[in-house]
C-alpha cells in the first residue's frame, strides 16, 4: 500500500495566520517533482493540534486535490478524544484520501485496554485503512507491543508509525503481529536500520526539505545496496539532529522559508526558530545539497 518516503508535511501559514493554500501547492508539486512517496497531511507535523475542525478539513480535501493522483494522501486526524476522532475522519474519508494516520491519545494516559478499545471503535467506524501512530516522546502514553499486535488482526489497520527510535521495539512488535502487518519508522535518524528491519518506510520530517535524498535513502535501503545506502545515511544525519535543535516543525517551516517554500508563519504555543540555530540549520542544509 505505502512503501518508502511519506513526509509529514507542513501546513504553511500566510501573514494572516490562515492557511497558506498558494504554498501548498508549491510544496505538493515540489514533492511529486522530487520522488516523495506519499504525504501525511495534517500530522505532527502539520501542527494538527492548532487546527480547528473547519480547516482541519480543508486542508485535507484541498491537499488532495492538489496532488490530484499523483502521490497518495494519509490524512491525520487522531485527537485523545475517541468520539473526535471518528467526527473528523468521517468528514474527510469520502475527500479521495487514501488512509488514515491515528495518533495514540495524548494527555489522557490511557490504559492499554484502552488504546485497544480506542482504535478499535475509530477503524470500526471509517472506511478507509488506519496507520497506527505510537509517539510516547509526545502523548506520554506508550502503546506496547502485545497492544500493537492485537491490534493488527483488525481488518482495516494495516500498520503502524512507530516513533520510539528503537529498533528492538520493532522486532518486539514482529515477533507478535502477522507478517502482513506494516511497519513505518517515525524518526527519521532511524530510517535506514529500521527499513533493514523490516519496515516498508519512513514518515519524515527531513524529508519536508530534501525530499529526493530520503526517498532514496528509502529504495537503496529496500534494495539492500549497503555501502550507498550507509553513506547517504551518514550524509543526512547532521540534517535529521538540525531538524530538532528546537521543537519540531520550528526548525523545518525555518528551513523551507529560507528555501523559498513557504512562508515564516507558524502557531501558537510555537514561536519561530530562535535566532542562535539559524547557522547550524543552514550548515546541515547546504550538507546535503541545499543551498539557501
Amino acid at each position: 500500500m505505502f512503501n518508502g518516503s511519506l513526509v509529514a508535511l507542513i501546513t504553511p501559514f500566510d501573514s494572516n495566520n490562515r492557511v497558506d493554500y498558494d504554498a501548498l501547492k508549491r510544496l505538493i508539486d515540489f514533492h511529486v517533482e522530487n520522488g516523495t512517496q506519499g504525504l501525511v497531511i495534517a500530522g505532527t507535523t502539520g501542527e494538527s493540534a492548532t487546527l480547528v475542525k473547519d480547516e482541519h478539513v480543508e486542508l485535507i480535501r484541498r491537499s488532495v486535490e492538489l496532488a490530484a493522483g499523483r502521490l497518495p494522501i494519509v490524512a491525520g486526524t487522531g485527537s485523545n478524544s475517541t468520539a473526535q476522532t471518528i467526527n473528523l475522519s468521517q468528514a474527510v474519508q469520502d475527500s479521495g484520501i487514501d488512509a488514515f494516520l491515528v495518533v495514540v491519545p495524548y494527555y489522557n494516559k490511557p490504559t492499554q485496554e484502552g488504546l485497544f478499545q480506542h482504535f478499535t471503535a475509530i477503524a470500526d467506524a471509517v472506511s478507509k485503512p488506519v496507520m497506527l501512530y505510537n509517539v510516547p516522546g509526545r502523548t506520554v502514553a506508550d502503546m506496547l507491543p502485545e497492544t500493537v499486535a492485537r491490534l493488527a488482526e483488525h481488518e482495516n489497520i494495516f500498520g503502524i508509525k512507530e516513533a520510539t527510535g528503537d529498533i528492538e521495539r520493532l522486532k518486539q512488535i514482529q515477533d507478535l503481529a502477522d507478517d502482513s502487518f506494516r511497519y513505518y519508522s517515525g524518526d527519521d535518524f532511524t530510517t535506514l536500520p529500521f527499513i533493514r528491519a523490516g519496515g516498508r518506510g519512513v514518515v519524515t520530517v527531513a524529508g519536508n526539505v530534501a525530499p529526493r535524498q530520503v526517498a532514496e535513502l528509502c529504495s537503496l535501503a529496500a534494495a539492500g545496496d549497503a555501502d550507498n545506502a550507509d553513506a547517504l545515511d551518514e550524509r543526512l544525519q547532521p540534517l535529521n539532529k538540525a531538524l530538532f535543535l528546537e521543537s519540531n516543525p520550528i526548525p523545518v517551516k525555518w528551513a523551507l522559508c529560507q528555501m523559498g517554500l513557504a512562508g515564516p508563519g507558524i502557531r501558537l504555543p510555537l514561536t519561530e526558530l530562535d535566532e542562535k540555530y539559524h547557522d547550524d540549520v543552514r550548515s546541515a542544509l547546504r550538507h546535503v545539497g541545499i543551498d539557501c
